[in-house]
């Protein structure tokens, strides 16, 4: 997997205003230059008022009575004479003035929102922070986690005996934990926690479900920080970049948080910002998490080779390194609205390109109730049958027709708005599948439905989730015995997507698979999915609502085993009639011989019959 003064690359996912030849214009630091001193009304050639702002109602700065241009930290400031300054990034798009964007004025109090007390009191945040003391916690809290694990499994450190329920509540309590003491070690742990809340292939299941709820209780940085981080980054003072600027974040996530704003063109922004230091944090951290990693491959009671757990370390570390980079997480977002374009029902907030850098995002504000809120759907009278269902065609679309998803659908990324559209946020993690991986997921599916456990074996080769090494009739054994419980299904039966996902990984655990991580985000993200449309909608069913996109693949599969055996019956043909071609002169050179022996008498007839024949 893979990943500047008022552009817009996407609006609401939906291209089509662009084709409609919305008006285009300068941006409103344009309109500083021309010293403004009354809005001049616009309106766009559909009709729609284009709204444009007074140079009284920017802030100035004096500067020289010539125009030059200054460029400090790659940053190109343009001084005019008039006392405006421009701040422009490095390979900027074109400046373009697009229609303000219907933003919803219901905006959420902000004593509603779930934001945990500051970082400043975690060690890691501290500036004086050393590697060598970052280095001693993350080694005594590894040391400390196999400690707990090896006692959880020791029959005989258990009082009065052991017992499996026993062992499930000291893995609930070692769960908790572990849980609190990632959010103590910070940013790297708490994403490596994340990411290990979708490996229930790798890990028990009471850590799965305790460092899932990791995905929203981050504490916040200062104000303070934030808005030293966004001046550094874009090159001026918050009060030139915008007209308002919330210090409360609305979102604190483990790399960073997201500010409210307000852009001198009165256009509703979030600023999403990266939490100061953190590639210096990720590069200790990393150096030291190699090492483990190391050595768990050569320990055989944590699974050794069959575990790869530096390719599990390699995936995670690409991961985090992708998901800092927020021009990377800008190019996702432009990216993943281009595939929906087409689509009414889902909207992606456009990108601020001329307001973004590598540690700074600005987004368009879309507010909306999040997908798991009912209350607060019902309240509207949103159809939450529809709602459940776009949810899972949506990712249906990504995973078989774009090949570009989003790896991270908890409620906290999706919301609904006013019309009932799906609005993704965050789109940091995406995961992409290459057209020869889903074509051998389309083989796997196929595999599947045909009950076949030889080519799902042989699938699971080719996508690397399954290691050829020495006798694998056991596994094969256990996928037949995977297909024969889960195609046996009666309708009525309640089979889910989350117990198919929890059984596949069980069969992992005793043989030698190693599913790629694309591969169990996209079974973690059905799973989610289908966890809320079950809360959306009672009578939901995956299977109906996949259906159709089954039946294309069939069918997509049908076309091509009749393309293929037409294909070969057209080349048997041409390599007959080029056999026969080839051999024609022969023939007639062979006929003319004949011929002449026949009329010469040199040829004769030889008839052999057989002795039981001529027995009377």
């Amino acid at each position: 997997m893979t990943v500047i003064l008022a552009s817009h690359s996407c609006y609401s996912c939906n291209y089509e205003m662009m084709n409609q030849g919305r008006a285009v214009g300068k941006s409103f630091r344009f309109q500083v230059e021309m010293q403004q001193t009354e809005p001049t009304p616009k309106v766009g050639i559909n009709g729609r008022a284009v709204k444009m702002v007074p140079a009284s109602e920017v802030v100035k700065r004096q500067a020289p009575a010539t125009r030059k241009v200054e460029q400090v930290n790659g940053v190109k400031q343009v001084i005019n004479g008039n006392g405006a300054s421009i701040v422009r990034r490095k390979n900027s798009p074109s400046l373009v003035k697009m229609p303000i964007s219907r933003v919803s004025k219901d905006l959420p109090p902000l004593e509603e929102l779930k934001i945990l007390p500051s970082d400043e009191n975690f060690s890691w945040a501290n500036e004086n922070y050393s590697s060598l003391q970052r280095s001693i916690d993350v080694w005594s809290f590894v040391i400390s986690l196999r400690v707990r694990v090896l006692l959880d499994n020791a029959k005989w450190a258990y009082a009065g005996g052991f017992t499996e329920d026993k062992q499930k509540k000291r893995r609930r309590t070692t769960a908790s934990w572990l849980r609190e003491r990632v959010l103590q070690l910070g940013p790297t742990f708490i994403k490596l926690g994340q990411l290990s809340s979708t490996r229930s292939d790798l890990f028990p299941r009471e850590f799965v479900d305790e460092l899932a709820k990791l995905q929203d209780k981050v504490p916040a940085f200062s104000p303070k920080k934030a808005r030293g981080f966004i001046e550094k980054e874009l090159g001026a003072p918050i009060h030139v970049l915008f007209k308002e600027f919330e210090d409360q974040p609305i979102a604190a996530a483990s790399l960073g948080q997201v500010h409210r704003a307000v852009l001198h063109n009165g256009e509703k922004v979030v600023v999403k910002v990266q939490r100061p230091g953190l590639k210096k944090l990720f590069d200790i951290d990393l150096r030291n998490l190699k090492l483990i990693a190391e050595y768990f491959q050569n320990s055989e009671t944590l699974g050794g080779p069959s575990r790869d757990w530096v390719g599990i370390y390699e995936e995670c570390s690409t991961i985090l390194y992708q998901e800092i980079d927020y021009i990377n997480e800008g190019k996702n977002a432009d990216r993943f609205c281009r595939d929906f374009r087409n689509i009414k029902w889902v909207r992606v907030p456009m990108v601020f390109w001329d307001y973004t850098a590598t540690k700074v995002l600005t987004l368009e504000f879309v507010p909306g109730i999040k997908i798991n809120q009912l209350d607060a759907l019902d309240a509207r009278g949103y159809n939450r049958s529809r709602i459940s269902s776009h949810a899972i065609e949506a990712y249906l679309i990504q995973i078989l027709r774009t090949g570009f998803f989003h790896a991270d659908p908890h409620p906290g990324n999706l919301a609904i708005d006013v019309d009932e559209s799906i609005i993704y946020y965050d789109f940091g993690m995406m995961g992409e599948i290459k057209s020869f991986t889903r074509e051998r997921l389309l083989e796997l599916f196929y595999a599947v439905y045909e009950k076949d456990a030889k080519k799902v074996m042989k699938s699971l080769i080719d996508l690397g989730a399954l290691q050829p090494t020495g006798d694998l009739s056991s596994v094969r054994r256990s996928v037949q015995f995977f297909l024969d419980n889960l195609l046996d299904q009666r309708p009525d039966q309640d089979t889910t997507l989350a117990a198919i996902g929890e059984d596949l990984f069980a069969i992992a655990q005793d043989q030698p698979f190693r599913f790629p991580s694309t591969f169990t985000f996209v079974l973690r993200a059905f799973s989610t999915l289908e966890g809320i449309g079950y809360i959306l909608d009672p009578n939901f069913s995956f299977a109906k609502i996949a259906a159709p996109y089954a039946q294309e693949l069939l069918d997509i599969r049908q076309r091509q085993r009749t393309g293929s055996q037409l294909v070969q019956e057209i080349r048997k043909q041409a390599d007959d009639a080029r056999s026969y071609t080839m051999s024609m002169p022969y023939r007639v050179q062979r006929i003319e011989e004949i011929l002449k022996q026949l009329e010469s008498g040199d040829l004769r007839l030889r008839v052999r019959v057989l002795e039981n024949f001529l027995t009377v």
